[in-house]
């Protein structure tokens, strides 16, 4: 599913426009983006939780090449589902 079928859906089930749709998406989004980028855990009940991981710096290696580099340490989102949704799967 890509964004445009997720907004029709959410169209279709809230009685929304479309328009109305893609900006409670596009709103949704942005909000979890931002707690994400200030550190903070977003937590959705029964569905996930997103939260940030720190990956640590790393020695790779380039298939091309067969050279060892050094991979920079990051930040990282992380997804764990919920019981609800995994009950579903």
């Amino acid at each position: 599913m890509n964004k445009t079928e997720l907004v029709n859906a959410i169209a279709e089930k809230a009685n929304l426009s479309k328009v109305d749709a893609k900006n409670a998406l596009d709103a949704a989004l942005n909000a979890v983006a931002e707690a994400l980028a200030a550190n903070d855990k977003v937590a959705l009940i029964g569905f996930g939780t997103f939260s940030v991981s720190e990956k640590g710096e790393r020695t790779g290696l380039n298939p091309r090449t067969k050279e060892k580099i050094v991979i920079p340490a990051r930040k990282a989102v992380k997804f764990k589902a919920g019981a609800e949704l995994n009950a579903k799967l």
